[in-house]
C-alpha cells in the first residue's frame, strides 16, 4: 500500500515532469487535495506529510471536518470547488479561503453581501460552462465578458477562471479554450489563474497552463 506521502510525491513528480518542457516552475502549480467524502482519518496522513491545500465540494461537509483540523493545522488553505447556493454564501466566506464556483449574478450579489458583513475578501474563480452543458453550473461562454465586468465592478478578488470539461471527452481542447478565454478577457495580463484538471487529466491541464489542479483519487484512492 502506498502511503499518503508516497502518493503526494508521485503527483508532485508528475507535475514537475510536465512543467519542464514549457519551462514552468512546478511550485507555480497549486495542488488542491480534494478531500470531499473522505473522513478526517484519511485527511490527516496528508496533513502530516506536509500538504496544506485542500478542496471540499459542500459547505456543510467542510464545516463538519475542518474547524477541528485547523486547530491542529492552522496554516491550511481551504478551497470550495463545488457549486455554491446563494443562501450558503456567508458560511462559505467564513470558512473558505478561495471559492472556485462563482457563476451567476445572484451568487455574486450574495458573496458581496457576505464579504462586506464578515470583512473577509475571498478570492473567487469564475466557473465557465465550457462544454455548454445544461446540467452543469457555470457562466455561459457568451455571457462571460459581461459577468467578469460585474465581478470586477463588485470589488471581489478575481482569482481567474475554472472549468469542468464534459465527462467522457478528451479534455485538452476544453483546457486550451479556457486558457484562450482567460487571455481574451484580459485575465492573463492580470496573472489570473486557471483552475482545471483532476486526477485523470491533471498532467494535460498543467501542460495547457493550469495554475490550480483539483486532485482527489490520485491522493486518497476511491471515494469513501
Amino acid at each position: 500500500m502506498e502511503s499518503a506521502a508516497d502518493k503526494l510525491d508521485t503527483v508532485h513528480a508528475n507535475i514537475a515532469r510536465v512543467c519542464k518542457p514549457s519551462r514552468r516552475k512546478p511550485e507555480d502549480v497549486i495542488l488542491i487535495a480534494v478531500s470531499k467524502t473522505h473522513p478526517v482519518e484519511r485527511i490527516t496522513p496528508l496533513l502530516d506529510a506536509g500538504h496544506r491545500v485542500f478542496g471540499e465540494n459542500r459547505v456543510a461537509e467542510a464545516q463538519s471536518k475542518w474547524p477541528a483540523l485547523r486547530e491542529k493545522y492552522p496554516d491550511v488553505e481551504l478551497h470550495l470547488i463545488g457549486q455554491l447556493q446563494s443562501n450558503k454564501a456567508e458560511e462559505a466566506v467564513e470558512l473558505f479561503d478561495v471559492i472556485h464556483s462563482l457563476d451567476r449574478p445572484s451568487l455574486l450579489k450574495a458573496l458581496v453581501k457576505a464579504m462586506d458583513k464578515t470583512g473577509r475578501r475571498v478570492p473567487c474563480f469564475v466557473q465557465v460552462n465550457i462544454g455548454d452543458e445544461e446540467q452543469k453550473g457555470g457562466c455561459p461562454i457568451a455571457g462571460l465578458p459581461e459577468f467578469l465586468a460585474k465581478v470586477r465592478e463588485a470589488g471581489i478578488p478575481l482569482a481567474g477562471l475554472m472549468c469542468l470539461p464534459p465527462s467522457g471527452t478528451e479534455p485538452a481542447p476544453f483546457f486550451a479554450f479556457l486558457a484562450k478565454l482567460s487571455k481574451g478577457n484580459g485575465l492573463a495580463d492580470e496573472a489570473a489563474g486557471l483552475s482545471m484538471g483532476m486526477s485523470g487529466d491533471y498532467e494535460t491541464a498543467v501542460q495547457l497552463g493550469a495554475t490550480h489542479i483539483r486532485v482527489g483519487t490520485a491522493l486518497f484512492g476511491a471515494r469513501g
